[in-house]
């Protein structure tokens, strides 16, 4: 109980600290973690087990507001095509994962996982390659100041 206690406190701690562009960073891995999470609750015949619908379903949802959460920080006046982009694929994130929670269907969990971990390396190259801040362009899409 004491370990989970100061692993709260330090992931909380951790948020506080982060730049905007760790923050992004923080949010792909959070969605990646839970889509992965999700993939995980298939049997090795590709369907997933009556026991794993309920766990399945949770991580399917955290990882789509996790994608909301970065689809509403876009600002489409500032961010231009950037956020056109972004936009276009956070919808067919979300449109792909709703399918996937109905249909419990693996090859979409498994295919939005995978840009999703794309998505994921470029922006922690990107805030390694700026020292934690976020490019002036990527700033105006995601309406963040660096």
């Amino acid at each position: 109980m004491m370990n989970n206690q100061a692993y709260n406190a330090y992931k909380k701690a951790s948020v506080k600290t982060a730049s905007q562009a760790e923050l992004v960073v923080l949010l792909y891995e959070g969605a990646v973690k839970k889509l992965a999470s999700a993939s995980s609750k298939f049997g090795p015949d590709g369907k997933l087990p009556v026991q794993n619908i309920e766990a399945f379903s949770a991580d399917v949802l955290r990882a789509e507001e996790i994608i909301t959460e970065l689809q509403v920080s876009l600002d489409m006046e500032k961010g231009g095509e950037i956020s056109r982009n972004l936009m276009s694929l956070y919808l067919f994130f979300n449109d792909q994962l709703r399918s996937a929670n109905i249909s419990k269907n693996k090859e979409k969990i498994d295919s939005v996982l995978n840009m999703m971990s794309q998505l994921a390396d470029s922006w922690r190259q990107a805030a390694e390659r700026s020292n934690g801040t976020v490019p002036a362009q990527s700033q105006q899409a995601l309406n963040i100041e660096g």
